[in-house]
C-alpha cells in the first residue's frame, strides 16, 4: 500500500490509492489516536475540502473513510476546545469567542457533504462509534462494523444533543429504537447496529484491511449506481465475524416519544427490570442532563417532516444554543475536565423542565441560519 499523499503526521492522512482497474480509491484515515480519533476543526480542514477534490477528481471511484489504531473509528468531536471556548463567553456575557459556532457550521457542513457525496462512501466503524464520529460514519453510504462496535449517542450525559445528522439518522430508524438510543444515550453493538440499518456490512476487527482489499479489487465502471451495486457485493462476501449478541429486542415496538416529555420518560422508565442493558440506558438518562432529554423528545418529534438540508439547519439552531445556555459547558466539566461526575443542572429533573426553557433552544439566534444554502448547492 502506498504512503499518505499528505504528511504523515496530520491528523488525517490522506491516501490514493490504484485500483485492479486502474482507477484510484481515495482513503481518510482519522488519525488522532490519543483522543480516539475525535473530530477536531484541524480534522474537518482536511477532510472535507479532500472530499471535495476527490468528488471532482475523474480517477477517483470511491472513499473509504477509516480509524486509526485499535480501539476507535471516532469517539466524538473535540468537545474540550468547545468547553474553554463556551466558558470564555459565559465569563464575558457575550460572544467574544466564536469557535462554538464556527465548530458546529464545519462539522455539519461535512456531515451534509458525506452524505450527498456523488460517489461512493464506505466507512469502517471498529471500537468506539459516537457523537461526532457516528456523525461521519453514519453518513457513509456503506457502514461496515465490527465486533467491537459501540455505537452511541451519548449527548445527554453531557447537556448537548444528538447532532452531527443524527436528527436525519433517528428518522430513518424504527421509532421504538430511536427514542430509546436518542434519550438514553445507550450503548449499541455492531450486531445492533445492523438489525436497525446503522450499519450495512460487518468484518472482523483484526481483518478489516480486507474492506479496503476488497474495494481495490473491483472492476470500477465509473457508474454510480454499477459501482454500488458491486460494492456491496464485495462487502457481503467477506468473511463474516462473530458478532455478540444484539440487544435492541429488549426495547418494545411500542416505545415512542409521542403526548410530550413527561409521557416519554415515563415509557422510557417503565421498561426497568427489561435487562442489565436497558436499566444502565435509564440509569444515563436519568443522570443525564434534564433539558437535554427535553430537546432530544421535541428533535424526535420535528424530524419526521424535516429534509435533509433542513434536519443538519435544526441542529445548528440548538446546538448553537447548547453553547449559549450553560449546561453543556457544565456537563463537559464534569464529565470530561474536572471528571467529578457532579453536574449541576439548570433544572434538577424533567419534572421541574420548563416547557419554555426547552423552547429557546429551538429559536434561531441569528436572522438567517448559517446553512441556509444546503441543498441548494448540493
Amino acid at each position: 500500500m502506498s504512503g499518505p499523499v499528505n504528511d504523515a503526521g496530520q491528523p488525517v492522512l490522506l491516501f490514493e490509492h490504484a485500483t485492479a482497474s486502474g482507477h484510484v480509491l481515495a482513503e481518510a484515515r482519522l488519525n488522532a489516536e490519543k483522543t480516539l480519533n475525535s473530530l477536531s476543526l484541524p480534522m474537518i480542514e482536511i477532510l472535507h475540502p479532500a472530499l471535495n477534490r476527490w468528488a471532482a477528481d475523474d480517477r477517483v471511484v470511491g472513499v473509504l473513510i477509516t480509524g486509526s489504531g485499535d480501539r476507535a473509528f471516532s469517539a466524538g468531536g473535540d468537545i474540550q476546545a468547545l468547553y474553554h471556548a463556551m466558558v470564555r463567553n459565559h465569563e464575558a456575557g457575550e460572544t467574544v469567542d466564536p469557535y462554538p459556532e464556527r465548530f458546529f457550521e464545519e462539522e455539519y457542513r461535512l456531515d451534509y457533504r458525506i452524505h450527498t457525496y456523488p460517489k461512493p462512501v464506505i466507512s469502517v466503524g471498529h471500537g468506539v462509534v459516537m457523537g461526532g464520529g457516528l456523525g461521519v460514519f453514519s453518513g457513509a453510504a456503506f457502514r461496515v462494523v465490527t465486533e467491537t462496535s459501540r455505537i452511541a449517542l451519548p449527548e445527554v450525559s453531557i447537556g448537548l444533543f444528538p447532532d452531527a445528522g443524527a436528527t436525519w439518522l433517528l428518522r430513518s430508524l424504527p421509532r421504538h429504537a430511536a427514542t430509546f438510543i436518542a434519550m438514553t444515550g445507550a450503548h449499541l453493538n455492531g450486531a445492533d447496529a445492523l438489525a436497525l440499518g446503522m450499519g450495512t456490512h460487518a468484518v472482523a476487527t483484526a481483518e478489516r484491511d480486507r474492506v479496503r482489499e476488497a474495494l481495490l479489487a473491483l472492476s470500477w465502471q465509473q457508474d454510480a449506481a454499477a459501482d454500488r451495486a458491486a460494492v456491496g457485493e464485495a462487502l457481503a462476501a467477506l468473511p463474516a465475524p462473530d458478532l455478540p449478541e444484539s440487544r435492541i429486542d429488549a426495547v418494545p415496538e411500542s416505545l415512542s416519544a409521542d403526548g410530550g416529555l413527561a409521557a416519554a420518560v415515563a415509557r422510557v422508565r417503565a421498561l426497568a427490570g427489561t435487562s442489565d442493558w436497558v436499566d444502565g440506558a435509564i440509569d444515563t438518562m436519568n443522570r443525564g442532563c434534564p433539558a437535554s432529554v427535553g430537546v432530544v423528545v421535541e428533535q424526535l418529534a420535528r424530524a419526521p417532516a424535516l429534509s435533509i438540508g433542513d434536519c443538519f439547519r435544526l441542529e445548528m439552531v440548538v446546538a448553537t444554543q447548547c453553547a449559549l445556555h450553560r449546561d453543556f459547558a457544565e456537563g463537559v466539566r464534569a464529565r470530561l475536565i474536572d471528571k467529578d461526575n457532579q453536574p449541576a443542572w439548570r433544572f434538577d429533573s424533567v419534572e421541574t423542565l420548563p416547557a419554555a426553557y426547552v423552547a429557546e433552544h429551538f429559536e434561531a439566534p441569528w436572522p438567517r441560519n448559517p446553512l441556509h444554502d444546503l441543498e441548494a448547492t448540493s
